[in-house]
């Protein structure tokens, strides 16, 4: 099997899109029973917990959806299981990973949406899918996917 990334690209014009997108990749991820992790890389103001509430939304999630920075996580559970946000803004110690459960939540099935990953980086396990959002001039979202497991190309696909 092919190990390189597919990568596709979009472009969000407006937060309808982004949430159009969200509810295309919440029907897939329900047909892959919601076990998958997902990074979301970009800049403060990018577009990132805004795509997760439009995701958690279209997955089922009702009310006030508020971001984990303090918290680092906030789990849900919908009809089709098990999600966690993660936001690793502040996460600093590799042992906090192990001293928080994280170790665990990521071997368990479910949906990890996890934010700032790269300061994770080394106790994270590979997502399957990584999205990079980038504001353009005209405040649109420049977003690239790249899919780096199978299930991460069964779901980009």
């Amino acid at each position: 099997m092919n190990n390189s990334p597919i990568v596709k690209t979009l472009v969000w014009p407006d937060e309808a899109a982004t949430a159009a997108f969200a509810t295309q990749l919440a029907a897939a991820l329900t047909r892959a029973n919601l076990n998958a992790c997902i990074a979301l890389h970009g800049d403060l103001g990018a577009g990132k917990t805004t795509f997760v509430r439009h995701l958690l939304h279209a997955l089922g999630v009702e009310g006030r959806i508020k971001s984990p920075t303090y918290a680092v996580v906030e789990p849900y559970t919908v009809n089709a299981g098990d999600v966690w946000h993660f936001d690793f803004y502040r996460f600093s110690d590799p042992r906090e990973w192990e001293d928080a459960g994280f170790r665990d939540i990521f071997a368990s099935t479910g949906l990890k949406l996890c934010e700032w990953p790269q300061n994770a980086a080394g106790v994270m396990p590979t997502p399957d899918l990584e999205l990079d959002i980038q504001v353009d001039d005209a405040e649109q979202r420049q977003v690239r996917i790249s899919a780096l497991t199978p299930r991460g190309q069964e779901l980009l696909a």
